[in-house]
Parts: structure tokens; C-alpha cells; sequence
């Protein structure tokens, strides 16, 4: 499914019906029909990754509640740089929305190329964290046998870069395009592998070993690779080379790759702050004790579970909006982020009546036969948990849709230095300073809902602003006269 640039002329035209080809876009262009016809796809897309995380949360909690805690933490030590990676690779995104909506598919394919170069190199050097994996989980002081298990995770975790970096770029081919329904199938594929490898490798069945928490790192590297290889076949299919040289755009471009890291470097800080002051707070609060940290780690899963599939409705807002800025279009990207506002929020109204109706239904899925006590007082800590998330994930509908629409448009700087600046004195340390009085989770928690509160607040003030609708990531098109320099 292709997406569609609107131009003076389409809206000139007349309809069928008898309207006007204007009054018809312009009921079309930025409403619901047209962000839903993106972001489901990339909804369901999310929720592949949503299955993927709670399976493997399942999973190690059925076979030792310690994975499952342990698992948390050496996530968190994964994304804190991969997520700034990932995001820069990715935002190839918006450089195809915007050169879609100007109408030069001839420069897609070498903006892809320029992500595909930046995912190779950053995936090779992310293997250096393979050693340091137990320097790196040792700053959390955790108990020594919750140390062993995160180190184990992470080790494997680390594989997994290079390909998942290289499929966030490619990615951004299909998507920037609006061809979102590609993107499922490429994470559908990599998504069955691995579920299918951890059912098997976790405990040991149908003739595999038993590796527990190991065997689920090691079916996430498995899953990345298929996903990885698809998506690279796919975009070198001859269609798309014929139409966005997907084939011969393969070769580096120094001012392109510069603006790449311009604009996607600020975008993956953002997100490098963000888990960073999560990963932190997640430390601390693991320092008040071992259920402690099951609770926080329980609790932070379900909210991934929930908060992934509104990230498909975010994309699809930072695709329209870099194409309808691409084509100059500014009142149309506003129109679309605020219809993404509506969905967003919605959705997250449902979620958190759950959170606030039925957390002992919630919490008890993770619950397995082996210790069960320990599960019992984990499971006791959490709905006042959950109480705060249904609290700031209905923030967080605000903060994400705004943080992408802002993100297509290249305003990626103000988003890094704003989530940097309110989550230390709002989170991180009045948390610190609760551990070191040993006080209650609790208040941890609503800290962290402070935190996502005033981070809505600001991004709603900088968005109705209006700076960001001047904003471009792509060059400006050659004109008649450069032409006729370059020409004669």
C-alpha cells in the first residue's frame, strides 16, 4: 500500500460523486480514515513485539521468577545505547517521507543506504559490550545471583544489535512510503521465530537444550536475523530499484549521511535519555530488595505490553507529517497529529481502567509453579504500581504522539534536551534520594508519573508553537537554474 502526495492539481480535480476534488481531500487528508489506513499495520506491527515481550516475561517467570526479574534490568542495559542507535538508523523514516512528498523517489533509495551504512558500523562496535556485560550489571548492586542471570542476557542481546539495526533502517523505506503493511511482514516473520526457538530453547524441548534465560536471548538474535534478511531482499526487489535506486544508491554520500546524523542522532538521544533515566530509576528501586525489583520490573513489562501498539499509531503521525511537509503542507501534518492525539489517548484510557480495575487478573498471568511465595509478595506490590502507570501512560499518549510528529518534522533537538532536563530533579533524584532513606516504592513511582506529566505539558507547548511546520530534513530541490549551470 502505497502512500499518496497530494498536490494542487489532485485537489483541483472534481470526484464522482460531484464534489469538488478539493472539499473531498480535504475531509480525507489528516483524519481518521487515512492515519488508521498507516498506523494499523504498524499497530499490529507493534503488537508483534508486544507478544514477543510478554511471551519471553511468560516464559522466564514460568521457568524461574528470577529470569523474569533478572531479564528486565539487562533490557534496560541493551536499549540504553541501542535504543540511541536504533532510532538514528531508523530515522531514514522521515528523509523518505519528506523526499515522498516532495516528489523525488530518486533520492529514497540513497537515504536508505546511508541508515543501512550507520546500522553496520554501530552494530559491529555494540559488540563491545559483550565483555563488559558483568562491569556493566555489577553498578546495579544487585543480589549476586540476579548479577549472573542479567550478565547472561545481555551477552546474548548484544548479537542481536547489528541485525535489528539494519532492519530499522530498511524499515524506514517501507514506511516513510506509507507501505506499512510490509513492515508487519517483515517483524510477523522474525516475531515467530523467535517465540517459536524460546518456547523450545527455555526448556528444553523437542530434543533442544535447556538454557533458560540464555536459550530466550539467543531465539531474540535468531528472530532479528530472519527479520533482518527479509527486509534486505525485499528492498532490493527490481521494482524499487527501477523507481527509488535501491540498487545503485548504495554508495555513501557524505552530506547526506551528515544530515542523517544531524537529525537522527538528537532523535536517538532522546531516547537514549529516556531509558537512561528509566534504566537508573529501575537500579535504584531494585536496591529496596529483590521484590522490589520483581514488582518494578512486573510492572514496567505490562506497561510495555500496552504502550508498544500506541508507538504504530505515532509512526504513522511522523509519516504524515514528513510527507505533507515534503509537499508543503503544514496545516495538513497539524491536522494529522491531532487526530493521532485522539486515537492515542483513547486507546490509553482503556488501558489504564484495566490497570486501575483488574491488576490482580493482570498480574497473575505471570504467575508459574516454581516459588510460588516469592511470586506472592511480588504480586502484592504491584497494583499501587500500576495505579501510578494508569496515571502517566494517559500523559504518555499526549507525549508520544507530539515527540514523533515534532520528530518527522526534524525538531529532534528540542525533544532530546527537554526529556534530559525534567527527568533528574522530577525523577531520578528525589528516587535516589528515597533509596538512601530506605524509604517506600511508592513514592518512587509517583515521582516517575511527575516526571511524564510535565513532559506532556511542555510538548504540548512547543507543538502548538508552530515553529517546528518551517522545519525540513531534506535538501532543497535543484532548480531550473542550478540546471542549467551544472548543464552548460
Amino acid at each position: 500500500m502505497g502512500s499518496r502526495v497530494i498536490t494542487d492539481e489532485a485537489i483541483d480535480q472534481p470526484t464522482a460523486s460531484g464534489e469538488s476534488g478539493g472539499e473531498a481531500e480535504r475531509s480525507a487528508a489528516g483524519g481518521s480514515r487515512e492515519l488508521l489506513s498507516l498506523a494499523l499495520p504498524l499497530v499490529v506491527s507493534q503488537s508483534f513485539m508486544t507478544v514477543q515481550v510478554f511471551v519471553d516475561a511468560i516464559l522466564l517467570a514460568w521457568h524461574d521468577p528470577r529470569e523474569m526479574a533478572a531479564s528486565f534490568p539487562a533490557v534496560m542495559w541493551f536499549w540504553l545505547p541501542f535504543g540511541l542507535l536504533q532510532v538514528a538508523a531508523g530515522y531514514v523514516s522521515t528523509f523518505v517521507a519528506q523526499y515522498t512528498g516532495a516528489g523525488r523517489p530518486k533520492r529514497v533509495g540513497p537515504a536508505v543506504w546511508q541508515g543501512v551504512h550507520f546500522a553496520i558500523l554501530a552494530g559491529l562496535l555494540f559488540l563491545i559490550m559483550v565483555p563488559a556485560a558483568p562491569h556493566l550489571i555489577a553498578i546495579g548492586g544487585h543480589t549476586p545471583a540476579l548479577q549472573t542471570l542479567e550478565a547472561i542476557y545481555l551477552r546474548c542481546l548484544c548479537f542481536a544489535a547489528l541485525p535489528m539495526l539494519i532492519m530499522a533502517a530498511i524499515n524506514g523505506f517501507f514506511s516513510g512510503r506509507g507501505q506499512t503493511w510490509t513492515v508487519l511482514g517483515i517483524e510477523a516473520a522474525g516475531t515467530a521465530v523467535n517465540i517459536a526457538l524460546a518456547l523450545l530453547l527455555i526448556f528444553g524441548r523437542a530434543g533442544a537444550p535447556e538454557l533458560g534465560i540464555a536459550g530466550a536471548g539467543w531465539a531474540t538474535v535468531a528472530g532479528s536475523w530472519v527479520s533482518a534478511l527479509t527486509a534486505l531482499g525485499l528492498l532490493l526487489r527490481r521494482k524499487y530499484a527501477e523507481e527509488f535506486d535501491t540498487r545503485r544508491g548504495w554508495r555513501p554520500e557524505r552530506a547526506l549521511f551528515g544530515r542523517l546524523l544531524k537529525y537522527g542522532l538528537p532523535a536517538g538521544a532522546q531516547v537514549f535519555s529516556d531509558v537512561l533515566v528509566f534504566h537508573v530509576f529501575v537500579q535504584l528501586v531494585g536496591r529496596l530488595g529483590e521484590a522490589q525489583a520483581g514488582a518494578t520490573a512486573l510492572t514496567v513489562r505490562l506497561n510495555m505490553v500496552a504502550f508498544l501498539p500506541m508507538q504504530g499509531i505515532a509512526q504513522a503521525v511522523s509519516i504524515l507529517v514528513g510527507q505533507r511537509l515534503g509537499a508543503d503542507r503544514p496545516e495538513l501534518a497539524e491536522r494529522s497529529t491531532y487526530t493521532g492525539m485522539k486515537w492515542a489517548f483513547g486507546y490509553m484510557c482503556l488501558v489504564a481502567s484495566a490497570y486501575v480495575l483488574i491488576p490482580g487478573t493482570l498480574v497473575s498471568v505471570f504467575e508459574g509453579d516454581r516459588d510460588p511465595e516469592s511470586f506472592a509478595v511480588i504480586a502484592a506490590i504491584v497494583p499501587p504500581l500500576l495505579a501510578c502507570a494508569a496515571v502517566y501512560s494517559l500523559a504518555d499518549a499526549v507525549n508520544l504522539t507530539i515527540s514523533f510528529a515534532l520528530r518527522g518534522a526534524g525538531d529532534t533537538r528540542f525533544v532530546s534536551l527537554l526529556t534530559f532536563l525534567l527527568a533528574w530533579p522530577l525523577m531520578v533524584i528525589p528516587t535516589f534520594l528515597l533509596v538512601q532513606a530506605e524509604g517506600n516504592l511508592n513514592w518512587a513511582w509517583m515521582f516517575a508519573t511527575v516526571y511524564i506529566l510535565a513532559m506532556a505539558l511542555c510538548f504540548t507547548l512547543r507543538f502548538r508553537s508552530g515553529k517546528w511546520k518551517s522545519m525540513r530534513v531534506i535538501e532543497a530541490a535543484p532548480t531550473l537554474d542550478d540546471t542549467a549551470i551544472v548543464t552548460s
